[in-house]
């Protein structure tokens, strides 16, 4: 859906439907019970007369192996229903014993209303091949494209499909019920690896909880949660979005 402050690291082009400042943390310290594992995020955006500038962090491992990311991306509304945006990510590597390298890559995306409650959203990650040293491919260059349709006010159904150059695509469906107003129930599949998730979000006021648990058919069964603060009006996400863009 690419509708919140974590954006740029998914679809960049999703933050312009946004006017309004957000700032987002998640951190999850021992994914599946393996504090090696550990990784989280942080990220802001800021509207903007021309459109919506962000920046983001991420960090992922331990003390002997650790990638970190600086974001900072772009969004504007080219065309009344049509969005697009990039993100340029500073990515570094550190093992111990072996040294430490860094590289810059370039995401871009694209998401368009083709009706008021049907989305569709593409995005490349990676785009410029960047890798580490000289070896090639030690970045991931990833396509995705997804549909997001609003079946009605409470309820929104999510398909997409993720293909990493020299592997399998996988597929992804989901699901998001607003069960009541600042109650919203999740649960998503996807193969490739094949995984089940579920969660809640709560939306009260200005602050977004958000918490998940999801499977992995090797590691079992682990569990995040994240926290946005958005500076606004009162009503829910969707409402605001629909406001913005001018849909009834």
């Amino acid at each position: 859906m690419s509708d919140d402050v974590f954006s740029l690291f998914n679809n960049p082009a999703g933050a312009a439907q946004l006017n309004w400042r957000e700032v987002g943390v998640y951190y999850s310290p021992a994914p599946f019970g393996i504090k090696e594992l550990a990784n989280g995020y942080a990220a802001y955006q800021q509207p903007v007369g021309i459109g919506t500038f962000a920046a983001g962090f991420m960090t992922y491992g331990f003390d002997l192996y650790r990638e970190n990311k600086f974001a900072l991306a772009f969004s504007m509304r080219a065309a009344d229903n049509f969005f697009i945006g990039t993100t340029v990510t500073y990515q570094s590597l550190t093992i111990e014993k072996y040294g430490s390298d860094g590289s810059i890559s370039i995401n871009i995306g694209g998401l368009t209303y083709l009706l008021k409650t049907l989305r569709l959203g593409f995005s490349v990650s990676n785009i410029n091949r960047a890798s580490y040293g000289k070896e090639k491919n030690q970045i991931p260059t990833i396509l995705s494209a997804g549909v997001s349709y609003d079946y009605s006010d409470n309820l929104t159904i999510n398909t997409s499909v993720i293909k990493e150059l020299d592997f399998h695509a996988s597929m992804r469906f989901g699901i998001e019920y607003s069960i009541i107003k600042y109650l919203d129930l999740r649960i998503g599949l996807s193969n490739k690896p094949n995984s089940f998730s579920s969660g809640i979000g709560i939306n009260y006021d200005f602050i977004q909880l958000d918490y998940a648990l999801f499977t992995h058919q090797d590691l079992g069964l682990t569990h995040q949660a994240g926290i946005i603060i958005h500076f606004g009006s009162g009503k829910s996400r969707k409402e605001k979005i629909k406001d913005y863009l001018n849909f009834d």
